[in-house]
């Protein structure tokens, strides 16, 4: 069984940025790393599209 499905452990709480990491098992905290690596670069790539677009909005509007 995994950990998610026990009924006895209590749900997980959302990522909470500066949380207590006390409580947390190497596991859990692995989770999280590779959570926040996740997020970082689907930012990054949205932070590219829009700067992508910023660019070519500017190029047409500066001629």
């Amino acid at each position: 069984m995994a950990m998610e499905d026990d009924p006895l452990r209590p749900p997980r709480a959302a990522l909470e940025i500066g949380g207590d990491l006390s409580t947390l098992s190497e596991t859990e905290i692995e989770e999280r790393i590779a959570a926040l690596e996740a997020e970082i670069a689907r930012l990054s790539a949205a932070l590219g599209s829009k700067r992508a677009s910023r660019a070519a909005a500017d190029a047409f509007f500066k001629k």
